[in-house]
């Protein structure tokens, strides 16, 4: 029975998956009244040192931004949990769990279910192995946990309690059989699974290259294609495309609450201007049809960045294959121009049409030839709601003699708009 089950499910991700291809997600309008039967917040890397520094404020902040969404709707007044997944400290110390817990428990009301765990990064700090210890002592909190919220499975889990090692044996044969426990329940409902690393090669940052993944959980996970995995560490921009991906299982990078990071080219860990007052986070909302609606949110600005609405846990709609298809270069508007002064060109910023932010601006100096030199790029701070409306590059490296000057707008497949050009 249960390989006839797996065998069902993993026939179901198969068509999702076919069917994305051609069809463009709908949103929740589209889809009709969409009612929530569980209702979360989820984000990482608050990096908490007292009480009462940045970091604390912004976990509150996003805590009561989660009532917010819960009071104004008339339909489901719930924020049912609030999620932490790994580097809850900035360096693992008794006074930075201590006023973690305190910042939580200052905001929390009725029963909202505070789960967290904890990272074999900055939550180990100097205590290292006696930091799991510590964490259950200070909050009351399993480190590893399998919680049942209004009928949806949440499996968490913690750094191992072995030096040299993220996660161990046991805990991986201990992660499937809670994925078996869950999908014995019900093997339609979605199962939330968090963890402090991305799975390799999957969520931007997660790759070989980047190196804020490992390859620990996903031949688990690719057999359950109704789990929505979410994990934190990279840092890097929540409302990037490729910060959602879908294979055999459904993943997502928590952003971070601490500060924004990204790779730019050959260059990981990039740490654009004013990144340390990047915040973000997910507002995760199920209905009864098991429809999934994920809202990334900027906390600073407290606006929504993105939505991706799954009609089913199995739903493939954002595959990088469906993803894909449904990109679009970037234009400029007409009439936009380039102006210059001294070593800069401005310029208007150009349009996305197909939803996704513009990930990058580049300037070429292109010879009589045809042969294009980079002389330039930016980010256009993509990561933030309010995007500035104009663009500047600072020009490097410019060729002697005669040649054209391009720009062009980029989206985060490299697909590049039509250029603005001067001679």
């Amino acid at each position: 029975m249960n390989s006839l089950i797996a065998f069902f499910l993993s026939f179901l991700t198969f068509l999702g998956t076919i069917t994305a291809t051609f069809v463009k997600p709908e949103s929740p309008e589209d889809t009709g009244d969409f009612t929530p039967v569980l209702r979360f917040v989820i984000s990482s890397d608050s990096h908490v040192m007292t009480m009462g520094d940045t970091q604390t404020t912004r976990l509150q902040k996003m805590i009561r931004f989660g009532y917010d969404v819960a009071e104004n709707d008339e339909e489901y007044n719930r924020l049912d949990a609030v999620l932490m997944a790994g580097d809850l400290t900035d360096d693992g110390t008794k006074l930075g769990f201590a006023s973690y817990k305190a910042a939580a428990d200052a905001v929390l009301t009725g029963d909202t279910q505070f789960l967290s765990v904890v990272a074999k990064s900055h939550d180990s700090g100097t205590m290292d192995v006696n930091a799991l210890d510590y964490f259950t002592q200070v909050t009351g909190q399993e480190t590893d946990f399998h919680r049942v919220i209004n009928g949806f499975h949440f499996i968490g889990l913690s750094r191992s309690e072995t030096a040299g090692e993220h996660y161990s044996q046991y805990q991986k044969d201990w992660l499937k059989e809670q994925l078996d426990a869950a999908v014995a329940d019900d093997p339609f409902k979605p199962i939330f699974v968090i963890h402090h690393e991305h799975v390799s090669n999957t969520v931007y940052g997660s790759s070989d290259f980047e190196g804020w993944g490992m390859p620990d959980f996903k031949d688990i996970l690719e057999r359950y294609p109704q789990v929505v995995d979410f994990s934190g560490h990279s840092h890097y921009p929540i409302n990037d495309a490729r910060s959602i991906w879908q294979g055999g299982f459904t993943a997502l990078g928590t952003g971070g609450l601490y500060y924004v990071e990204l790779t730019v080219d050959d260059e990981r860990t990039v740490h654009p201007q004013g990144h340390k007052k990047v915040a973000s986070f997910w507002v995760v909302e199920v209905d009864a049809n098991n429809r999934i609606r994920l809202r990334a949110v900027d906390l600073g600005a407290e606006e929504y960045l993105v939505e991706y609405m799954l009609n089913t846990p199995f739903d493939r709609s954002y595959s990088r294959a469906a993803q894909m298809l449904r990109a679009r270069k970037p234009e400029f508007k007409e009439g936009t121009t380039l102006e210059f002064k001294g070593n800069k060109v401005t310029f208007a910023a150009a349009e996305s049409k197909d939803g996704m932010p513009i990930f990058m601006y580049r300037a070429y100096a292109v010879d009589a030839e045809g042969n294009r030199t980079p002389v330039g790029k930016t980010l256009p701070e993509y990561y933030n709601y309010d995007v500035p409306d104009t663009v500047t590059i600072k020009l490097e490296n410019l060729p002697d003699g005669d040649y054209t000057l391009e720009v062009v707008a980029e989206n985060c497949f490299g697909m590049q708009s039509s250029p603005l050009t001067a001679e």
